[in-house]
């Protein structure tokens, strides 16, 4: 049955009103009139499968399915880029906080909150299980949970699609006896094994039996003294801290990671009253809170040093000059000291608090290399903080593409992202795969157009889309969900600094 404009215009009205916002909200969020926006609902305008997608973004919600029901990228590459970026706030943070958001029976509002896929997945499970969530101006975020959640409800298809449902075992545990989540899904990166939640979460009392594409949850709390992890994983030490949070008692977390997700938890955390010693060490002491917490917080997490990789990786692989404002340097430091070693000039400016009063930011701006960029002596891996981000570590080969000479990266993290890599041989790239976890790329490179789709993994996909914007001619990239889930109008963004790139709609 054809949709009409008149009953697409009532649908917008519909969802418009239970977000919360004005016609004139909305105008200023799509970057229209709202004389425009006004035509729109009482079906006097017609509407472009652009215009559709757009006002689903802002909106959060699908207005219609559209043929292929893709969103894809056609990218007019080989333009220098030149002007400031300034990012948004961490994606990884956010899906975090919105778990830990469940410890709390107040109202919970996230400053300037990440408007992307990954964020609208787990808001979908939350408003599932009676959570009540609204956009409010400036992109933040209104969570009220109910007394009680009905995780009978949980929207399963939305759980899928996403890792970050397995963090809200350590929020969940301390209000209910026995429940169940579904299996956790997200970037296809090969098996990532969840063992090291389960350990942990077993010192707290918590059994965890999966079954039937379920994780079957049973809880006798119980205070321990001290968890050893069994990695210094990101996401496994921000359950734990969850789970410790309402613990009548002291915890100690040893091999805790300290990056910079795991401190956003603890920042909110503290607000809501829990003692926190050590965040950003490999010792964290917990005083939990005994009984409901129930206050209104306000908490505004600091920008995404992935995100700022990314614009960084961008630069330098289209030898362009760029400032990338609001870099939380303490989570790039050990990457720019390897960018600086391959010969790049940067400047950085002194450093300043984020809006949380915590993290330090500094403003990057990335000189031009003009060719003169040579690889690395030591090979480029990851580590857990302070060393090299895990999801910093795929921006390298780009930018290992345009050095001269033979880099090493090497993934150990992940079974197949490595794999991924060799995506950038269409496009030109000289990627030699050494095995799952190592590839030898060779500088420096004729980049190349290509109509491509993208690979199904956040980082591996964003290389495809730095290499087609250095590449001379028009390209296409494909289905681009994947990196939606991480970035937020980041075709807008890019052509804000001077790339041509195109947003199509089920095409």
């Amino acid at each position: 049955m054809e949709t009409t404009n008149s009953q697409i215009g009532e649908l917008i009205a519909q969802i418009r009103q239970e977000r919360g916002l004005t016609q004139a909200d909305f105008a200023k969020r799509l970057g229209t009139s709202q004389s425009a926006v006004n035509r729109m609902e009482h079906g006097r305008q017609n509407l472009s499968l652009e215009t559709l997608g757009r006002i689903s973004d802002v909106l959060n919600k699908q207005l219609i399915a559209v043929t292929g029901g893709t969103v894809n990228l056609k990218i007019e590459g080989g333009h220098e880029l030149r002007g400031e970026i300034t990012l948004k706030t961490s994606k990884n943070a956010a899906v975090g906080l919105l778990c830990a958001s469940l410890i709390n029976r107040g109202t919970t509002t996230f400053k300037n909150f990440p408007r992307i896929e990954e964020v609208f997945r787990i808001i979908e499970v939350l408003e599932s299980i009676g959570v009540q969530a609204r956009w409010l101006p400036g992109n933040d975020l209104e969570l009220k949970r109910p007394e009680e959640l009905r995780l009978d409800k949980m929207d399963k298809v939305a759980a899928r699609k996403t890792r970050t449902v397995i963090m809200m075992i350590g929020a969940l545990m301390h209000d209910h006896e026995s429940f169940k989540i579904p299996y956790a899904g997200g970037c296809n990166l090969g098996r990532r094994t969840v063992a090291p939640h389960l350990y942990g979460l077993e010192e707290f009392g918590v059994n965890i039996h999966a079954t039937h594409g379920n994780y079957n949850v049973s809880v006798n709390k119980k205070v321990p003294q001290r968890v050893v992890l069994y990695e210094s994983g990101d996401t496994v030490t921000e359950n734990i801290l969850m789970a410790a949070a309402r613990m009548d008692g002291e915890t100690v977390i040893q091999f805790a990671s300290g990056n910079y997700m795991v401190q956003e938890v603890g920042f909110f955390l503290q607000k809501l009253g829990v003692q926190i010693e050590g965040l950003g060490t490999a010792t964290i002491r917990i005083r939990g809170l005994s009984g409901t917490v129930k206050k209104n917080v306000v908490y505004a997490p600091s920008e995404d040093p992935i995100e700022a990789m990314f614009f960084v990786s961008t630069a330098v692989t289209t030898n362009s000059k760029i400032t990338v404002r609001r870099v939380p340097i303490d989570f790039m430091a050990r990457e720019m000291l390897v960018l600086k070693h391959m010969g790049l000039q940067y400047d950085e400016s002194p450093r300043y608090k984020a809006l949380n009063g915590q993290t330090d930011l500094v403003d990057l701006t990335i000189h031009k290399h003009d060719g003169k960029l040579r690889a690395p002596q030591e090979k480029i891996h990851a580590n857990v903080y302070p060393g090299l981000n895990q999801d910093n570590l795929p921006y390298f080969v780009p930018i290992a593409a345009v050095a001269k000479g033979r880099t090493l990266v090497h993934d150990w993290t992940y079974e197949n992202r490595a794999i991924y890599y060799t995506e950038l041989t269409k496009i030109g790239a000289n990627v030699e795969l050494a095995d799952p976890h190592r590839v030898y790329v060779t500088g420096p490179t004729k980049w190349s157009r290509a109509d491509l789709v993208c690979p199904p993994a956040l980082r591996p996909a964003s290389l495809l889309l730095i290499g087609m914007l250095a590449a001379d001619g028009v390209s296409t990239l494909r289905n681009i969900y994947t990196i939606q889930r991480g970035y937020e109008d980041l075709a807008e963004r890019l052509n804000s600094l001077g790339a041509r790139v195109t947003v199509m709609h089920g095409i």
